[in-house]
């Protein structure tokens, strides 16, 4: 008899806490600002869960975890990957001295998450266990059902069946894990934007930074990079020391004054001259500003902890203290900028990166350039893409334009595949990947994908086109079109795509495993 109440039971119940697609249509509509309710919102649901966040009449519970609070548009998953790497590398051993200072573990919660929801909270650079997340989301499940809920600003907080929706949820999980758990260090990753982020209840972290920023999410934040640098800006607090990559001059210009506002400096972070020469564990040569950005934190953060001088934290020119190498050299992150071997065809190689931006897909296509420019003679190429909710026709034309311009062939793919985020021909998604925010008559009809393969058509007309229903079945055609022969396959667009590859992927590798 199946536990009611195992990891596949709270999976089940958290998908119900999704806002489905008429509902996120809604939103978008009314505009950026819309979401000015948020973080009142969010302090009466960590409130009932047993927690203070308000931080008026005490400080707020969540101080003692010594908070890295981390926004922007690109590259926050790779910085908040390598801060936790290095940071692990500070966890106290049986030979250290000062243990008693040392951070006894480090969290990690970042989104989206690729195979399992569990991937967004971390501990030690690895997911909570099924059991331990299973007793976190039911915790909190059974606290909101035992307490009583309050208005806010005059009326009830916005919810799903009386809880709140589901990154909001997942926020309080994770929350209360790393309290429960006694975290001592956590690495906090906006969702969207930041001065009305879910995550922007943390009234205290030790350090903040804002990676690059682009334009996305426009419904939310606005249009322009200057709205999107405010929101962005909106983690800064008193006094609190505040990092930035490299930013265009406009949206420099808003950071710093929004730093001004709350009585903090805000650092701009150039590259490490260090990473020159160290294997950063993520490719790309982009990862280098998101690793800067890294050790800036990471520095300022240890030395907030007492356990580097601060001159020493902000002296750029010194070398990198080993640990700071080994965390960089050991960071992982799946799904960007991720190479493997296909284990069905060993001369297919898959590049994985996602790319929801212009900018992101400009860098996944560089990456992709350089990874295969050495063993790119005589050996096909094939695009699997899709982008459901977003631009997409404009997301494949930046693709194109930047592969042609970085190789010098406007062929870059001989096979563009557009398929949905539906995982499977026949189970359609797994339970941790279903998405209700989007419109299902557009993935039941492939709309999406037959507009893409209409304007790819415009972009390359020497490039065969398919579409197809489902993840599975483009592995397959993948697999169908390098014949046996060497290929590279590129997947970018939605993370919702990559993770449902690599759970094709993986799925394969571990049902072969199991019949070994």
């Amino acid at each position: 008899m199946q536990d009611t109440r195992d990891y596949n039971a709270a999976v089940q119940v958290l998908n119900s806490l999704q806002s489905n697609f008429s509902a996120v249509e809604a939103i978008r509509k009314q505009g950026p600002g819309w979401n000015k309710r948020a973080l009142p919102e969010m302090r009466e649901w960590v409130r009932r869960i047993g927690y203070e966040a308000d931080g008026k009449h005490k400080p707020s519970d969540f101080n003692q975890l010594n908070l890295v609070h981390i926004a922007g548009t690109k590259g926050k998953g790779s910085t908040s990957s390598f801060i936790s790497s290095i940071l692990s590398q500070y966890l106290p051993t049986k030979r250290s001295i000062h243990a008693e200072r040392l951070p006894t573990s480090v969290g990690l919660y970042t989104s989206p998450h690729l195979r399992f929801v569990r991937e967004r909270i971390q501990i030690n650079n690895s997911p909570i266990s099924e059991e331990t997340f299973a007793k976190y989301f039911w915790q909190v499940w059974d606290r909101l059902e035992s307490s009583s809920p309050r208005a806010v600003g005059g009326e009830e907080p916005r919810n799903v069946m009386g809880k709140p929706v589901y990154f909001h949820y997942l926020t309080l999980v994770a929350l209360h894990c790393y309290m429960q758990e006694k975290v001592g260090t956590a690495v906090i990753e906006c969702g969207v934007g930041g001065e009305y982020d879910t995550t922007n209840i943390l009234e205290r972290p030790l350090t903040t930074g804002i990676t690059s920023l682009g334009i996305d999410h426009v419904a939310m934040l606005g249009d322009t990079i200057e709205s999107i640098a405010w929101h962005k800006g909106g983690i800064f607090k008193p006094d609190v020391p505040a990092f930035t990559a490299p930013q265009p001059d406009s949206a420099l210009d808003v950071l710093r004054k929004r730093a001004r506002e709350c009585n903090t400096e805000l650092r701009v972070v150039p590259e490490h001259p260090a990473l020159r020469d160290t294997k950063l564990g993520l490719q790309g040569d982009f990862q280098r500003i998101n690793a800067s950005l890294a050790i800036a934190i990471c520095a300022s953060h240890l030395s907030r902890l007492g356990l580097l001088k601060a001159e020493t934290a902000l002296d750029f020119a010194s070398e990198l203290p080993a640990e700071f190498v080994k965390g960089l050299e050991i960071a992982r992150l799946g799904g960007r900028c991720e190479e493997r071997r296909d284990s069905r065809q060993n001369d297919l190689t898959w590049y994985i990166d996602g790319g929801h931006t212009l900018e992101s897909i400009e860098l996944a296509g560089k990456w992709f350039a350089s990874a295969t420019e050495a063993r790119d003679r005589g050996t096909s190429r094939i695009l699997i893409f899709n982008q459901q909710t977003r631009d997409a026709p404009a997301l494949a034309r930046r693709l194109h334009a930047t592969l042609a311009t970085a190789t010098g062939n406007d062929r870059p793919f001989q096979h563009a595949i557009f398929c949905t985020n539906t995982t499977y021909e026949s189970a359609g998604y797994k339970a941790d990947l279903v998405s209700m925010n989007t419109s299902q008559e557009d993935v039941d009809s492939l709309k999406v994908q037959k507009e893409l393969a209409e304007a790819y058509k415009t972009i390359d007309a020497s490039a065969e086109v398919h579409v197809l229903g489902t993840i599975e079945a483009a592995v397959a055609c993948a697999r169908q079109l390098a014949g046996g022969e060497p290929a590279h396959v590129m997947v970018t667009g939605s993370l919702h795509l990559v993770g449902g590859l690599i759970e094709v992927l993986e799925g394969e590798s571990e049902e072969e495993s199991s019949n070994l």
